[in-house]
């Protein structure tokens, strides 16, 4: 029997992070295939970017595999340049105009594109093997669960304040930290509060940057939540001067758990950053999240979790598998059957029904992949609730 009261943790991390620059780099070249594409009238099912970056210390390495429209190295550079200055780096040890930057992306391997790519009967395959989850619950109003909802929640506030110029000593680089105490399996309260922020005035003290941070905790948090046992650890080393990759290398995909849902739900493995929506690693994850979210907004059960299995050059999924954690209102199996047929699980089904063909990824690489309102910009559809009325009638 599963436990009513405990305590469970999840983190988040700032834009500004090393692996967070890397993912926002990787994500930006995405984004640059498809609109530079769609300048040039190529087929965006055509279109495939693996885009791997490297951070350090003034230093930027893009490697990866593209097919598509012919970029200059030129205007990859400027793209990561324009991302790094975007996040707000412009300290002595990584700073957008002076990091040398060098791209090492070549074409895709031919063995891979024939497994992927339709020809004649032959239906677009998946990018490569894998299992891929996605999740929901009612613990929150976007359906994610309670500690990485505001850890997240947390670390967007005091960004937003930095960019809008409010928050002139607080640096990029930045990690939160939430602790929940759940009771009778409902979040009822936080016991414990890690915020970790780069500063750029090198002498100030925990104390100050608490004075800073706090406020936009608590604006974060549920009032309630916090009460005077709660513990608060606010950049407990006691200086957080020197940030970003000048402190610490950052590699694309290393944040995957902070990438979905805080380690509530299970992880298949593969990171989303810097890949087109032909890798299932990315975009089947963004179909298991629709699924399970729509399963929860139609009320047939208060947590779900799905689970998606491929094989590399294969179109449909070799299984699906939903978990209802014994909250579920149906039968399980027959839930099963209903979400393959109510929305195509194939990567170009996936692509179609979730308009992913589109220069919409650079947003998803800081704040996690879900729990975000679908945007102008045609970002975040993964996280519609337009399936409702299909599972209730099936049901």
């Amino acid at each position: 029997m599963a436990r009513k009261s405990y305590l469970f943790t999840s983190e988040s991390v700032s834009e500004g992070h090393p692996d967070k620059v890397s993912d926002r780099i990787s994500d930006e070249i995405v984004d640059l295939f498809f609109r530079e594409g769609a300048n040039a009238g190529i087929d965006p099912y055509q279109i495939r970017v693996a885009c791997e970056t490297l951070c350090t210390t003034n230093r930027v390495v893009i490697a990866g595999e593209v097919r598509g429209p012919k970029i200059a190295e030129d205007t990859i550079v400027a793209t990561a340049r324009k991302a790094i200055r975007d996040i707000g780096y412009e300290q002595d040890g990584f700073h957008h105009e002076h990091a040398k930057i060098e791209v090492l992306l070549h074409a895709q391997s031919a063995d891979i594109a024939q497994g992927v790519d339709s020809a004649g009967n032959k239906d677009e395959g998946a990018g490569d093997q894998g299992i891929m989850f996605g999740y929901a619950c009612r613990e929150t109003p976007s359906l994610m669960p309670a500690p990485l909802y505001y850890s997240h929640k947390i670390l967007q506030l005091i960004s937003e304040a930095r960019h809008a110029g409010k928050e002139k000593a607080l640096g990029p680089d930045a990690k939160s930290q939430v602790t929940v105490r759940y009771e009778n399996g409902k979040p009822v309260g936080v016991t414990q509060i890690v915020v970790s922020h780069q500063h750029v005035i090198e002498d100030m003290t925990s104390a100050q940057i608490r004075a800073a941070v706090e406020p936009y905790v608590r604006k974060a948090l549920p009032v309630e939540w916090i009460s005077n046992d709660t513990v608060w650890h606010i950049n407990p080393t006691g200086k957080f001067y020197i940030g970003g990759p000048d402190g610490d290398t950052g590699l694309t995909g290393r944040k995957i758990i902070v990438d979905t849902y805080g380690g509530a739900a299970p992880h298949g493995g593969g990171a989303f950053s810097g890949k087109d929506p032909t890798k299932v690693d990315r975009s089947a994850a963004y179909a298991a999240r629709y699924l399970a979210k729509n399963v929860v907004a139609a009320g047939l059960a208060d947590k779900c979790c799905i689970q998606l299995a491929y094989a590399i050059g294969v179109a449909q999924p070799l299984s699906i598998y939903a978990d209802l954690y014994d909250t579920g209102k149906v039968d399980g199996e027959k839930l099963e059957k209903v979400l393959g047929e109510i929305m195509s699980l194939s990567p170009r089904g996936i692509r179609e029904h979730l308009n992913l063909n589109n220069p919409i990824y650079a947003r998803t690489s800081a704040f996690g992949h879900f729990g975000r309102e679908p945007d102008a910009t045609g970002g975040f559809t993964w996280e519609k609730t337009d399936l409702v009325d299909k599972l209730k009638a099936a049901f």
